[in-house]
């Protein structure tokens, strides 16, 4: 069983004792230190609430939206939901903040709170600091039989989301529809299946082939949307039947794409497709993604005239990164794409829209139009630690041996190679260092990977 904190949320797998899953008690401990950081910083008493259809989450939901209305908070339940519609929900109605159920792309048992301010957008570090000292210390003021919170229900957002994104400049429906696109659809058995469905027809595409979207929580696969998860799409495209494939995660923050033949068009390139289509569209423009993304948006970014600039990892930090280079597009090369002109959060829908417009107007097929950009590819490791080594330190002594290449210590250490890096993480709940490269080919990238922990094992082997 695992309860981790983090400022965006609470994660947890469902069952376990108190303090060790995420039981029952910790849903109402958290839930009511979260609805009390709103009542104190905002004096706004309605929070938004919506959830993923994880098996748990329709409990966790009853959990948490009794827990507010106890504090005197008027719930708004959007109930079946994705992460970003829940995001546009909560300025919609001007509520004090949000709590969307979902563990995200984590298997069936794990389920999650994760938080958002009035501004519908995840909490801040020092925000989420103040969340969880409320929680450590259990300082809730419950509320008066005569003053209990409201509770209602409202199942508009979805379609209010798809309009939402169909009115956007950038979004053509016209040239979408008169390509007639014959689209596979893997959106796991969750949300998704709902909302993305929805989408497409919107947007006038001839032919959803559906896999696995009914909204039962029982996933048909590991829900990270990964190439080793995705071969049911894969086989289905093989056939050679349809233009393309579109995968979505349970809480519909991440996208991820197949081309014609079967093959992935690549997570880390769901952002830089879209990023290419929007900066076209503007005239160029300036994009953020985090550290551990792909080099391929700096390059798209910068053959178009604009900067690029890295955060970060985690979408709070991209968020803000943003809004400081007044950056047009940006993400993660998770499949994440945040398009400011309809909200600062990932959203997998206009990122559908977006693509899908893009690849209309380019007249390419998926192979062709991914051929178009810069092939990067990324390698993925880890080393692990015994718990008495300091990884800070560890960190330190591979930054001193590359101090004559150009270094970022924003978050972890990532040198750079000419157009080739290195990126390293210590996990915040292990010991382990993440080390991430990535080069032009997967032999080098692996081969950067595989220096760093020779680097890594030899500051160790100098300490024992």
């Amino acid at each position: 069983m695992a309860l981790i904190k983090s400022i965006s949320g609470i994660r947890g797998t469902i069952g376990g004792a108190a303090g060790e899953g995420l039981t029952p008690i910790d849903v109402v401990k958290y839930a009511a230190a979260f609805g009390t950081w709103v009542l104190n910083t905002t004096q706004n008493n309605t929070i938004i609430i919506g959830r993923d259809a994880r098996i748990s989450g329709e409990m966790v939901s009853k959990l948490v939206a009794a827990t507010l209305q106890g504090l005197g908070i008027h719930v708004i339940d959007l109930g079946l939901s994705t992460t970003p519609t829940v995001e546009l929900a909560v300025p919609a109605k001007k509520a004090g903040g949000g709590i969307i159920l979902t563990a995200s792309h984590n298997p069936k048992q794990w389920n999650a709170l994760k938080l958002l301010n009035n501004k519908g957008e995840f909490i801040s570090d020092q925000d989420g600091q103040q969340v969880l000292a409320l929680a450590d210390a259990e300082q809730f003021n419950f509320a008066p039989v005569n003053k209990l919170g409201q509770y209602s229900t409202d199942s508009s957002f979805l379609k209010k989301h798809v309009k939402a994104v169909l009115a956007l400049p950038l979004v053509d429906v016209e040239a979408i529809r008169a390509k007639n696109f014959r689209v596979v659809i893997d959106c796991v058995n969750s949300s998704g299946g709902l909302a993305v469905p929805l989408l497409l027809e919107a947007l006038g595409v001839s032919t959803i082939e559906k896999l696995h979207c009914e909204p039962t929580g029982d996933f048909a696969h590991n829900p990270e949307p990964l190439p080793e998860n995705l071969r049911d799409i894969a086989r289905v495209l093989e056939k050679g039947s349809y233009d393309l494939g579109i995968v979505v995660d349970p809480d519909v923050d991440r996208l991820a794409l197949v081309s014609e033949n079967g093959e992935m068009f690549g997570e880390e390139y769901t952002l830089v497709a879209v990023a290419d289509y929007v900066l076209k569209q503007n005239g160029g423009g300036n994009t953020v993604s985090n550290l551990s993304s792909t080099r391929a948006l700096r390059d798209v970014t910068e053959r178009l005239g604009g900067n690029y600039a890295a955060a970060a990892v985690g979408e709070v930090n991209v968020v803000n990164m943003m809004k400081q280079t007044n950056a047009i597009i940006g993400g993660e090369g998770n499949g994440g794409i945040i398009f400011p002109e309809l909200h600062y959060g990932r959203d997998a829908l206009v990122g559908i829209a977006l693509f899908l417009t893009h690849l209309a107007k380019s007249g390419l097929t998926m192979t062709r139009l991914r051929a178009s950009y810069p092939n990067y590819h990324i390698s993925k490791n880890k080393i692990e630690l015994t718990p008495d080594i300091n990884t800070d330190k560890i960190l330190e002594q591979v930054q001193q041996r590359y101090a004559k290449q150009p270094i970022n210590t924003i978050d972890g250490v990532k040198i750079e190679f000419d157009k080739e890096w290195v990126h390293l993480r210590k996990s915040n709940t292990e010991p382990i260092i993440r080390i991430y490269a990535e080069s032009e080919s997967n032999a080098t990238a692996d081969h950067l990977a595989n220096k760093i922990i020779g680097d890594i094992k030899e500051i160790l082997s100098a300490k024992a």
